[in-house]
């Protein structure tokens, strides 16, 4: 009711706390603004009382929508009728008024008499895009969604346009969770505006319930296919649709069936394998990136899929419970490629992952400080590419036993770029490092530095690194326990998780009144993140949270939950419930801002 919803916001935002508030020509009054408090009170009789005279001015029409509002809520339904027919009289081309004599007559249950003027209505209708739509929304107003949707569809009629009052179509559909004729809107209209792609992935997402949906849209779907095989913008929403039930290899024989079809160049499943990567279906990811390499080297995306193939079972096979001989073979296929393509600024992506697997995998670490040293003096390398190769070579120089090496480089990073997140970087690896050797006071030094740094995740592993030290050495005790603790990091680092578990399992019995309980048990929920062991370390975060509401690793603890629920376990209603209670009860925590935003989304407050 277009003059009762603007009302209610001009009160409820304050706006009528003046003497009255203009709206276009026509004003609410004092009376008014009193009568729309009585109306929000459910006081209707004191509503009608404030409005009839007011309404009963030709030249004002402010309030028709309220008043007959109240008379219907009390059942008046003569003097409605009354009011109507007399609205209908001095204004004969007004459309608005016979609706809501259909509306009352809907009200007092003849809904034969309602129908016949609806109809009637919209048989009257001229070929006239303006009156076609004020039809509609005065329908829409009333709550009449079917005959809304009448209207316009007897509007593309008259005008001889079905793309015509798209969105106006959609937007009822999706208000009444019409799912199939939403369905059917977007396949009808994407053809000739394949731009509403996501737009129309977005709305179905958020009223499509469960799998049958999904099962009905892909029928759908595919039948529309078979009348317009070549229509690219289908072969995309399939896609969608395949991700959205995880069916990623039916999604991929999609995609290469069209592409070799068309005889297209591979895009489409470039962008996919991405997708495929992202939701971790890295073996669909491989075959995607395998696909596009034997086009041919003639084809765009053929070294692009070739350096995504390599990332991609890097990041597949150095996850959980990795293989030696499969992680031998890879870094295989990484010299293989930078033989071909020789070692520069473009191949350095390929040195960093080689390196990486010497020295934390491979057990080459000296190999992996020599290639990542070499890398340095690549020609046409970015400050930035310096740097982080530089970080990455002082972590090797921790594993070949050069700590002083490694900490020459942390400190040139961090005066380097001072103040830059590359350098609060350096500066925590320094800080790191310290607290392997057991040099708690420099470490906390370094720390104390840091608390402030623009980088909220180095702030905040800065600021739990300083409390850990400040908590745990105030007696000798403390101290060594503190330092097991520190080897057991160490150990960690150097991608030695069971000797890292042993330790940890040590602290308390070589000292059991130590405080140290709910770190060692962040850093086990850590070792079985990194194993995808997930539902054993929800088990060991949760303890933590229940455990240790007042201490330094909660907030982190709820928020890794949270994110476990949300990522890997899809289980939002959990994700929710951990980041909620983040929120509420951490509302300081550097979490707290990140918690609120996934929390909001989960809830669906963007949709």
């Amino acid at each position: 009711m277009k003059y009762i919803l603007f009302i209610l916001f001009a009160l409820s935002t304050g706006f009528l706390s003046a003497r009255q508030v203009k709206i276009g020509s026509q004003s609410v009054t004092d009376d008014g603004a009193l009568a729309v408090q009585y109306y929000q009170q459910g006081a209707y009789e004191k509503t009608i009382v404030l409005l009839e005279k007011l309404v009963n001015d030709p030249q004002n029409d402010v309030y028709f929508d309220l008043y007959f509002s109240s008379l219907l809520k009390l059942k008046k339904y003569d003097v409605a009728e009354k009011l109507i027919k007399k609205q209908i009289k001095l204004f004969p081309q007004n459309d608005e008024f016979p609706i809501a004599l259909g509306k009352l007559y809907q009200e007092k249950g003849d809904i034969q008499s309602a129908n016949k003027i609806f109809l009637n209505t919209i048989d009257k209708l001229p070929a006239d895009e303006f009156k076609i739509r004020e039809l509609a929304n005065n329908f829409y107003r009333f709550e009449n969604y079917d005959f809304a949707i009448q209207t316009l569809k007897q509007g593309r009629k008259l005008l001889n346009n079905n793309q015509l009052f798209v969105f106006d179509l959609i937007n009822i559909y999706r208000y009444k969770k019409d799912k199939n004729m939403l369905m059917q809107e977007y396949l009808d209209v994407l053809s000739t505006m394949p731009e509403m792609l996501m737009r129309a992935e977005n709305s179905l997402a958020s009223v499509f319930d469960d799998k049958n949906d999904y099962q009905n849209f892909k029928v759908a779907i595919l039948r529309k296919m078979q009348k317009e095989p070549d229509a690219e913008v289908y072969i995309e929403l399939l896609t969608w649709n395949y991700i959205q039930q995880q069916e990623f290899d039916m999604a991929l024989r999609q995609l290469v069936a069209f592409d070799k079809r068309t005889k297209g160049n591979g895009a489409n499943i470039f962008s996919a394998a991405y997708t495929f990567v992202y939701n971790g279906a890295f073996d669909t990811g491989i075959k995607a990136y395998e696909y596009l390499i034997a086009k041919g080297k003639d084809e765009p995306y053929f070294l692009s899929s070739k350096i995504e193939l390599l990332n991609t079972k890097y990041n597949l096979q150095t996850a959980g419970k990795y293989n030696i001989a499969d992680l031998a073979l890879l870094a295989e296929d990484y010299k293989l490629l930078i033989n071909e393509y020789g070692k520069n600024k473009n191949t350095l992506f390929a040195v960093k992952k080689l390196a990486n697997l010497d020295a934390y995998y491979l057990n080459k670490p000296t190999e992996a400080e020599k290639a990542l040293a070499e890398a340095v003096s690549f020609l046409g390398l970015s400050a930035m590419d310096i740097g982080q190769l530089k970080l990455d070579l002082g972590d090797v120089y921790i594993l070949t036993q050069q700590p002083w090496e490694a900490f020459l480089l942390y400190e040139q990073v961090s005066k380097l770029y001072e103040g830059q997140p590359i350098g609060n970087e350096a500066r925590y690896k320094s800080a790191q490092l310290s607290f392997y050797q057991g040099n708690f006071e420099y470490a906390n030094a370094q720390c104390s530095v840091l608390k402030t740094a623009t980088s909220q995740l180095i702030a905040n592993d800065a600021l739990n690194l300083s409390l850990l030290i400040s908590d745990n050495t105030q007696t000798p005790t403390d101290s060594s326990a503190l330092k097991m603790y520190a080897d057991a990091e160490m150990l960690l680092f150097r991608n030695v998780p069971q000797q890292a578990l042993q330790k940890l399992d040590s602290i308390a019995i070589a000292y059991p009144k130590n405080s140290l309980s709910d770190a060692i048990l962040m850093t086990k929920a850590k070792i079985l993140i990194k194993a995808n062991e997930y539902q054993q370390a929800c088990i060991i975060l949760k303890k933590v949270t229940e455990d240790y509401t007042d201490g330094i690793w909660t907030d982190d603890a709820l928020f890794t939950l949270a994110d476990l629920y949300e990522k890997k376990m899809s289980d939002p209603d959990q994700a929710k419930i951990y980041f909620q209670k983040l929120v509420a009860d951490y509302p300081g925590s550097m979490f707290s801002a990140e918690a609120r935003k996934r929390f909001r989304n989960l809830r669906g407050d963007g949709i």
